[in-house]
């Protein structure tokens, strides 16, 4: 199994950035998709997640109105459109799959089995 995450970079506050996360050797459409992010010196946190259809989606306060999650599973992508961009939103953005039927989306990191191996997102002031 594998996530590639890709889009990050370095962008002024209030900009936008699209991450994408492409997914190989996993039933896609049937994996709970997620994003976290880890800033220096803090712990890893839930920033959005996403239902196998695509229909229930989930954020963090933080990010609530500002970040939209979304899905293609026939491409097996999953992106986070990220816009007015906060320096406090600087950090290193990963996705992760959760495999099983699920109804609701787990904020917890444990809940996820799969992986990417991340993509910094630096938001200057």
């Amino acid at each position: 199994v594998q996530l590639q995450a890709s889009g990050g970079g370095l962008v002024q506050a209030g900009g936008s950035l699209r991450l994408s996360c492409a997914a190989s050797g996993l039933t896609f459409n049937m994996n709970v998709m997620g994003w976290f992010r880890q800033a220096p010196g803090k712990e890893s946190e839930f920033v959005a997640g996403i239902l196998r259809s695509g229909g229930g989606t989930s954020y963090a306060d933080s990010v609530k109105g500002r970040f939209t999650i979304s899905r293609d599973n026939a491409k097996k992508m999953v992106y986070m459109q990220m816009n007015s961009l906060k320096p406090e939103d600087t950090a290193v953005y990963y996705c992760a799959a959760r495999g099983g039927i699920y109804s609701t989306i787990q904020v917890t990191s444990g809940a996820y089995e799969y992986w990417g191996q991340g993509t910094q997102v630096t938001v200057s002031s």
